[in-house]
């Protein structure tokens, strides 16, 4: 398929989410709900003074680690209640693979690193997404198979002895429920 310019896999830069919001570890709580309701987000990711990624911190996290606990939001940072560390996966991984990982790892969202710098988010929301272009690609990419291969219909040849000469043949086919060799073939369609 790559040689007539269709790429036959979708990755992750395809389908994340960038540019990422992003909190400071020292932010509260407060302000992180804030930020998600503001950007409509489900999740808000904690770096460091150096803008480097050191979690994610999601509206579970706040349900579960501050207000089912009845602490003051004000009173809590980023830091406290962040799961750490940010699972990251590349962007031009296959979304197969993204699928698997956060499957394997009971996660929902992935950091996108390129060159070491945090670049997108994926969550399985954006996987979902897409699996109807994923099923589509998958019909298209076997309909050209199909089209490029021999006729569905045509049987593959057999190696073995003739039944009507018994020569040995690597190019035997099923005649009538026969399997003949091509001279055989040739002469019952003269005859």
């Amino acid at each position: 398929m790559s040689e007539i310019g269709i790429r036959t896999r979708m990755i992750v830069k395809d389908v994340m989410s960038s540019p990422v919001i992003t909190t400071s570890e020292d932010a509260n709580s407060s302000h992180v709900a804030q930020l998600m309701k503001k950007n409509q987000l489900g999740c808000v990711i904690v770096t460091n003074k150096e803008a480097k990624p050191l979690g994610v911190i999601t509206e579970s996290d706040l349900v579960t680690r501050v207000l089912a606990k009845n602490l003051a939001p004000d009173t809590i940072e980023a830091k406290e209640i962040m799961t750490s560390p940010l699972i990251t996966i590349e962007p031009e991984t296959t979304i197969n693979e993204a699928a698997r990982r956060m499957s394997r790892l009971n996660i929902r969202r992935l950091g996108v690193v390129y060159k070491g710098e945090l670049f997108g988010i994926i969550s399985s929301k954006d996987i979902l997404g897409v699996m109807p272009e994923l099923i589509e690609l998958i019909q298209e990419t076997t309909r050209l198979e199909k089209a490029n291969s021999p006729e569905e219909n045509e049987e593959a040849p057999l190696t073995g002895y003739c039944d009507r000469c018994e020569a040995y043949s690597e190019n035997l086919k099923n005649n009538n429920g026969q399997n003949l060799c091509e001279d055989c073939r040739i002469e019952l369609e003269i005859q």
